[in-house]
């Protein structure tokens, strides 16, 4: 008898991350859990006439050894450049030997907020000053976001299920929970999945300035983004990838893979509230949770630990609190909450998979990262955020909140595999 659908699991067998916290998952991992910031004062170029002034802005990267050629980098954008080192990255730690497998059956779904903001900064400065002649060919294959996706595909060949996501800081999250969905209904066996995000540059940083969303902390960066603290006076922009690789249980264990944790469930709302405001009592948020916790097959009082949203902005900290206050009751005051964007930036379309890693490797670990910068409680933020001291506890579940401007919700449930 065949398989149905619903009786298909799904595993992270591999994991990459690029970041200004590390430039591979192994580095990143290390440096969050020993309470290292990676936000500094803007370097790529002079910020002064900006509000904000600084960035968790990547440094030292260079992709030519990860791409067929210099003329290959040319011709991408940075946000490309950063899915490329994670996908390659994601795919050794799982051990895939593709040219043993069926690439039909293996997919690519890498999604971004923004997609090439210098390449259509750049261009457009070129238009303004030499003319429409002067465009580069490339330029729309440069800015189009679904082109890391394009590329990691075309580039290790792998020809099943490909699709890019776009749902703001809620991207990277339905990336990984559309290809695991994808797994389950058999359309494929292992899916490269997550997002990628590069817009720390004057368009970027001018433009979330102008909405009053960032941090104006310029004069102390390493504390300018604090979760769930009373004196949050908004996010800090980072930049980078996470890419997962996503596989179905049975063909990782007959090649006896390393299996992270299995993925369990997968909750997709809208608030319908606002532009960009999440709706004021987190409903949306809430009823995202309960879907993933129903799609696992799982009570709230399952899960151990939620890596939160929590950008460090006034009512959004408050409503995903209020949103787990609604999902797990009283329950909610015995889990540990923590925000990871203090050390990472908020990398936006990228944020959810690079916490999604973060997530698999506190159910390796048994450590759960803190919410560093917390010092002055809100006292309408009032859970256990894990302030300040990585947490060494028993991790058996957990949740990946993840939300985006336009109403987007996206929650992911992780589970120790035990065999």
């Amino acid at each position: 008898m065949s398989t149905s659908w619903t009786d298909r699991r799904v595993v992270v067998t591999g994991m990459g991350v690029v970041s200004a916290l590390g430039l591979n998952a192994k580095d990143f991992w290390g440096n969050l859990i020993a309470g290292q910031c990676a936000v500094q004062p803007i370097t790529g170029f002079d910020a002064a006439a900006f509000d904000c002034r600084i960035a968790a802005e990547i440094k030292n990267f260079d992709p030519t050894p990860f791409m067929p050629s210099a003329k290959e980098v040319r011709r991408t954008d940075r946000f490309t450049q950063f899915a490329v080192v994670a996908g390659r990255e994601a795919l050794l730690d799982s051990g895939l030997d593709l040219e043993k497998e069926n690439r039909d059956e293996i997919g690519v779904f890498i999604g971004s907020g923004i997609g090439g903001l210098q390449t259509t900064s750049t261009q457009h400065q070129i238009l303004l000053g030499k003319g429409p002649g002067r465009l580069s060919p490339f330029m729309i294959p440069m800015l189009i976001l679904n082109m890391a996706s394009g590329i990691l595909s075309l580039y290790y060949k792998l020809r099943g299920p490909n699709v890019a996501t776009c749902s703001a800081c809620a991207t990277a999250t339905h990336a990984l929970g559309e290809a695991w969905r994808t797994i389950k209904m058999g359309d494929a066996t292992a899916m490269l999945a997550g997002g990628t995000e590069a817009t720390i540059i004057p368009l970027g940083i001018g433009g979330f300035c102008a909405m009053k969303a960032m941090s104006t902390r310029n004069e102390d960066p390493q504390h300018a983004s604090r979760p769930f603290d009373r004196d949050r006076d908004g996010f800090v922009m980072g930049e980078g990838a996470g890419i997962l690789v996503l596989e179905e249980l049975e063909h990782a264990k007959a090649r006896g893979a390393r299996i992270y944790c299995e993925l369990l469930g997968y909750g997709n709302t809208a608030d319908a509230s606002h532009v960009t405001a999440p709706s004021p009592e987190g409903e949306g948020a809430a009823r995202c949770m309960r879907m993933a916790l129903k799609n696992a097959g799982l009570n709230p009082t399952d899960v151990n630990y939620i890596n939160a949203h929590g950008t460090s902005t006034q009512q959004g900290d408050i409503c995903e609190t209020k949103a787990i206050k609604a999902v797990f009751g009283d329950y909610a005051r015995k889990l540990a909450v923590s925000s990871t964007k203090g050390a990472t930036g908020h990398m936006l379309g990228a944020a959810g998979a690079v916490e999604m890693a973060i997530c698999a490797k506190v159910i390796e670990t048994g450590i759960v990262p803190a919410t560093i910068n917390y010092h002055n409680p809100d006292p309408e933020c009032d859970l256990d955020y894990v302030p300040n001291t990585p947490r060494e506890m028993k991790v058996d579940v957990i949740v990946n909140n993840s939300f985006g401007f336009g109403g987007h919700n996206a929650t992911l449930i992780g589970r120790k595999f035990n065999g």
